[in-house]
């Protein structure tokens, strides 16, 4: 029987809640754990990652899929950015030390005691989320394996300097969701956060670290982030594969809402057959 834990909240450690979801197959046995990291601008529920969380607890894992206390995404409004003040204030160490929230909850939580093999403890992130769980890897001895989906390779070269001058005379940036045209802030911080930080958030210097089998998946036309992040990462780290999807975008062609019965595009199918592939060997 497949069951789900939905929209559960645990504390994160700067006053907002993270919210998360589990599904698996409730059977007693112990079984291998997925944690998902979502990307910037994104959430647990965007798109697919429903449906691609029970096919993962068809296969055996216990998935698992969160918001990031500061996306801008509430307890009462987990797939709307309704709070924007939130979303300005983010920052990486935030998001690292959201997932490392959830791993915790994860390895210790009643629920799912007899149901997760806490030795196999495996993370997946896409775009931004795909460089908080190289950082986490890196860091965590409980990560057995790692796998991202369009990950950025640094977060240090995002902006021009030209941005960045404007940043600090500003006090923030503005980023344009494009699926819903809402204008959001990125405030300064977020900049002073990976500068004051940097032994902890530097994805190359990660990479570097990584000693647990690690698969790199990168579509060759992704518009968001470059095909060359992906040959970056694979060539940082000497326990890495690189898949490329060729001529696939950002979101390997999935898109939000997901309509079922169009089902996935093929190089979805690709992502999360290649995936459930590497985790299982």
């Amino acid at each position: 029987m497949i069951a789900k834990i939905e929209n559960h909240v645990i504390d994160g450690l700067r006053s907002k809640p993270i919210v998360i979801d589990v599904v698996f197959k409730q059977d007693g046995k112990p079984k291998q754990v997925v944690i998902f990291s979502h990307g910037f601008k994104g959430f647990k529920d965007w798109g697919h990652f429903n449906k691609t969380a029970e096919l993962f607890a068809e296969q055996g894992f216990v998935f698992v899929k969160f918001n990031f206390s500061h996306g801008g995404h509430t307890v009462a409004s987990p797939e709307e950015c309704t709070d924007v003040e939130a979303f300005g204030n983010n920052n990486f160490t935030i998001e690292m030390d959201d997932l490392g929230c959830v791993i915790d909850w994860v390895t210790s939580v009643e629920e799912l005691k007899g149901e997760i093999d806490k030795k196999n403890i495996n993370l997946v992130g896409h775009s931004r989320g795909g460089g908080i769980t190289i950082l986490k890897a890196a860091e965590d001895t409980r990560i057995k394996k790692l796998v991202t989906w369009a990950a950025v390779c640094d977060f240090g070269d995002r902006y021009t300097d030209e941005q960045v001058a404007h940043w600090k005379q500003e006090g923030k940036l503005d980023v344009v969701n494009g699926r819903t045209g809402q204008v959001l802030p990125l405030y300064y911080q977020l900049y002073e956060n990976y500068h004051t930080n940097i032994e902890r958030l530097s994805i190359p210097d990660a990479a570097n670290k990584i000693d647990v089998p690690f698969l790199i998946i990168h579509g060759t036309a992704d518009e968001a982030v470059a095909f060359e992040d992906a040959i970056n990462l694979n060539n940082w780290c000497a326990t890495s594969q690189l898949i490329e999807v060729d001529s696939s975008g950002h979101t390997f062609e999935g898109k939000h809402p997901f309509e079922e019965k169009e089902g996935y595009s093929e190089n979805l199918e690709i992502i999360i057959n290649e995936t459930i592939k590497f985790l299982q060997n």
